[in-house]
């Protein structure tokens, strides 16, 4: 299993880092195409378990507010929110008419993916598109990798005590603090080394966003687990070997990325 996740790392971590740094329509497309698989996935998951969220919606939105944040940032967002609005309650009653029982559950199913993943995800853009935003982005999602390390590590020899018992079992306390403790120590030298290219990124912002992202973030974590956990299977899909789907990579990086905005939004 290790050796499979560090096999898809090992290309995927330079390949994330160039599109960062590039920016523009190579992040945003990829981006767009990122968000749309996890749609899928989300739909995949509901729709064998027994209900009928829309798939065009659930790929599709998502793509088109990567876009749309790309070009306008947050101008029009009221609009493509009311129009994302009425078309899914309008597919929604159409399969209702045509039959479908679920529709009512459906309609909430899929609006919930929708803004899950395709709003909170659209944040990537967001932070990119602020000024030196590729260093910021280097520091938030880094951030949730060192917690994710830390926590894998100390959790895996030392932990004991669960954080759930039902969304994820395996995850315990010890392991929680142990990716607080690594980004005490981690993302403060990420800042040092971020701010020889922007003053504005300290030691101070790197550990201050490293512990608040390392104490929230992982409630994304948990709540993708509580899908999986409901449909009882372990991974969004097996698309990437060893670490399962798209949506389970990206789970804690749609909390870290809306938080990391604001963050700097703050502290400018």
């Amino acid at each position: 299993m290790l050796k499979e996740r560090l096999l898809v790392l090992i290309p995927l971590i330079p390949a994330a880092v160039a599109l960062i740094m590039a920016g523009g329509w190579y992040l945003t497309l990829v981006l767009a195409i990122v968000l749309g698989t996890a749609g899928w996935e989300y739909w995949r998951m509901f729709k064998n378990g027994g209900y009928s969220p829309s798939a065009a919606l659930l790929i599709g939105a998502p793509v088109v507010m990567v876009l749309m944040r790309f070009l306008f940032q947050f101008a029009y967002s009221d609009v493509v929110l009311a129009i994302i609005l009425f078309i899914t309650l309008t597919v929604h009653l159409i399969e209702f008419e045509q039959g479908c029982r679920t529709s009512a559950i459906d309609f909430g199913i899929t609006l919930g993916g929708i803004f899950y993943i395709g709003w909170l995800g659209a944040y990537f853009i967001s932070v990119r598109s602020l000024p030196d935003g590729q260093w910021w982005l280097m520091l938030v999602l880094p951030s949730i990798w060192i917690a994710d390390a830390g926590a894998y590590l100390i959790g895996r020899h030392f932990g004991n005590h669960k954080i759930s018992r039902f969304a994820s079992p395996n995850k315990s306390w010890e392991g929680f603090f142990g990716g607080i403790l690594f980004a005490l120590i981690f993302c403060p030298l990420f800042a040092l080394l971020w701010q020889m290219k922007v003053p504005e990124i300290t030691p101070v912002k790197g550990l201050i966003l490293g512990v608040i992202l390392s104490m929230v973030c992982i409630l994304g974590d948990l709540g993708e687990s509580m899908f999986k956990r409901h449909f009882m299977i372990k991974d969004s899909s097996n698309i990437l070997p060893g670490h399962g789907g798209v949506f389970d990579r990206i789970d804690s990086w749609l909390w870290a990325v809306p938080i990391g905005y604001y963050f700097i939004q703050f502290w400018k």
